[in-house]
């Protein structure tokens, strides 16, 4: 089954908690996340090679962890048989890429001290042949699709990325099933060139939009950081509703399934997971003579999780349909929160958290100078705990700010792109109802 997403191949063929030990360091916190998890026996949702047990993870997460991967293998050992297989070929998967994916340690192994590293290479590549003939790199390409598959959750993942002309590393969700792609759907979590290290893409790919017209959107890190510098957590929460991205903990993407318009949603069916690095292709190019080798993609960990997250994310929908959203995706204080078209995006992506604000990209939802009085303009601003940013979202769909007293507004009941959104005394008029979507259950 070869089909291509941005010029990638897709066939299916060819816990403890971190917050856990952060608290509680060393034996203790491993004590606590095994007596949690041994005391609460098996969660029935997912399939095989689960682990079993619920971690508290607070102010974070209402989750169980189902499957992990912490990679703390001897150095060189081969990635754990029982969790991942390999996708082997030089065919090219479906858009030109250079490398030959082989199940050789010399392409996937540990590092000894809590990593599994793919390499991409070029000194053990001669041997094998690939669709332009002798082939010049290998690389490696793992999945879980005979070991473990599930439906809806939060997965997340921990890499350092490669930088590099024509690198290409992801982690990537593919749906279960025997269905030609891409009708049993594909969620690219983290999806990198290696010519472009500060920014991540976020895609699902469906049937009616799929190769290169998903329902994706990307997020670059700010003052020019790299993500090839250091280890970045790219995480997705998925639900019946949609899916969430999250980058660092910072929610920065969402799409729904009305995005998907009148084509099929394909996304609620179980899933397994991929990690790959590949080499050339048709979106990142060919490697030049500056593209260092060999090239390693770096894996501090995999977990899954099932359940909802007790900080929802995602977007906020009002008049004639359209979002709340941060202007020009600035993080700026005093940036303008305006009405606009849903786009997913990161500055429309927003995180109910727990201490009653409503954030996007780090920063609070903020009444203008504190002020309580109808037509002040709501902006974004460091989130700095007073009365101007508490946000009540209830069940009759108003956004409250207590302190005032008062109904998030689109001002003049004018759903113009751009227009600053205010608080006005509530009266249930449609310019102050508000639909929080989130991934859900």
């Amino acid at each position: 089954m070869d089909q291509t997403i941005y010029g990638r191949r897709v066939d299916r063929e060819g816990w403890c908690s971190a917050v856990w030990l952060r608290r509680f360091s060393g034996a203790l916190g491993l004590l606590a996340c095994v007596t949690v998890v041994a005391a609460l026996g098996p969660d029935p949702g997912a399939s095989a090679g689960t682990t079993a047990g619920t971690t508290a993870q607070p102010g974070a997460f209402a989750l169980t962890p189902t499957w992990s991967d912490e990679f703390n293998g001897p150095a060189g050992s081969a990635p754990d048989a029982g969790k991942w297989g390999h996708d082997t070929g030089g065919s090219g998967w479906g858009n030109n890429e250079r490398e030959y994916y082989t199940s050789s340690t010399d392409n996937a192994a540990m590092d000894g001290q809590g990593h599994l590293v793919i390499t991409a290479r070029t000194d053990n590549a001669s041997q094998y042949q690939c669709w332009y003939g002798t082939c010049q790199y290998t690389s490696a390409r793992l999945l879980t699709a005979n070991t473990f598959t599930q439906k809806y959750g939060h997965f997340e993942a921990r890499v350092k990325m490669p930088p590099g002309q024509g690198l290409w590393p992801a982690f990537w969700m593919q749906g279960d099933g025997g269905a030609p792609w891409p009708n049993n759907g594909e969620i690219d979590v983290m999806e990198t060139v290696g010519s472009d290290m500060g920014t991540n893409h976020g895609s699902m790919h469906g049937p009616g939009y799929s190769g290169g017209n998903p329902l994706t959107g990307s997020y670059t890190l700010p003052g020019g950081a790299q993500l090839s510098s250091d280890y970045h957590t790219y995480a997705i929460d998925w639900g019946p509703n949609g899916v969430v991205w999250s980058l660092d903990g910072i929610a920065v993407e969402n799409h729904v399934r009305a995005d998907a318009g009148g084509n099929t949603w394909v996304f609620d069916h179980p899933f397994f997971m991929l990690l790959n690095l590949a080499v050339g292709g048709s979106w990142p190019g060919d490697p030049t003579a500056a593209t260092p080798f060999p090239a390693t993609m770096s894996i501090d960990y995999v977990r899954v999780y099932s359940g909802t997250a007790a900080e929802p994310a995602g977007r906020l929908t009002g008049l004639s349909g359209k979002c709340v959203d941060d202007a020009g995706a600035s993080t700026a204080n005093a940036n303008p929160v305006v009405i606009y078209d849903c786009n997913g995006s990161s500055a429309q992506t927003w995180t109910q958290a727990s201490d009653g604000t409503l954030r996007v990209l780090g920063k609070c939802l903020d009444v203008v100078g504190g002020g309580t009085g109808d037509g002040t303009k709501v902006d974004l601003y460091d989130c700095n705990g007073t009365g101007a940013q508490q946000w009540r979202v209830d069940s009759a769909n108003d956004i409250v700010n207590p302190q005032a007293n008062k109904c998030l507004d689109v001002t003049d009941n004018n759903a113009t792109n751009g227009n600053q959104l205010q608080i006005w005394t509530c009266t249930g008029g449609g310019n102050q109802k508000w639909s929080f979507t989130t991934p859900g259950a």
